[in-house]
């Protein structure tokens, strides 16, 4: 009986340790060492309301703005992840034959062999909120002939909202589409 009230003990000890001191200590020092990335890197609008966060991604439908990687999981960010088919897989030929169709139809003035790879393909979270620079450009046509905007001035836009590889050489230089999208919005106005 004795070994029992033990173990009960201990048990109770090590689910307070691991499961609420702990927790509460990184959020308490994440809190103070880096407070916006500890709320989730949340965007907010003029008016103080939530417009996104700077690590999740969003479906863009007005062809006025740039839009970003497809999601196999519809952007829900409550699970990310992907279907994981390969690439000869039927129902992934399907859905990138018809990214491409749609892409074709939305951006006549491109040719399709400008087409980054990134526009018909999805990340491994479904989440991803960066397109590459390349992946930009390609719209830049569409959105100027639709909001008025000079290339030139889309152009600037894009530089503005690339960063460079981590660390100056880790991955690739990427353009996160809702901060970019938000600056876009302000000259539409």
């Amino acid at each position: 009986m004795k070994a029992i009230f033990s173990s009960l003990r201990l048990s109770l000890v090590l689910m307070l340790l691991c499961g609420l001191f702990y927790n509460l200590a990184i959020t308490g020092i994440a809190q103070v060492v880096m407070p916006k990335k500890a709320e989730g890197s949340l965007i907010y609008d003029d008016k103080q309301n939530v417009v996104g966060s700077e690590l999740i991604g969003q479906n863009f439908t007005d062809p006025k703005f740039f839009q970003g990687r497809v999601s196999s999981i519809d952007y829900k960010a409550e699970g990310s992840g992907s279907s994981n088919y390969a690439p000869s897989n039927a129902d992934m030929l399907k859905r990138t034959q018809e990214s491409i169709e749609a892409w074709k139809k939305d951006n006549p003035d491109t040719r399709i062999n400008l087409l980054p790879i990134d526009l018909i393909t999805n990340s491994g979270s479904g989440l991803d909120p960066h397109i590459s620079p390349e992946a930009a450009e390609a719209q830049i046509p569409r959105i100027s002939k639709l909001s008025g905007i000079s290339l030139e001035q889309l152009r600037q836009l894009v530089n503005k909202h690339t960063s460079g590889r981590e660390l100056g050489f880790l991955g690739e230089r990427t353009v996160n589409v809702l901060m970019l999208n938000l600056d876009l919005a302000k000259q539409i106005k």
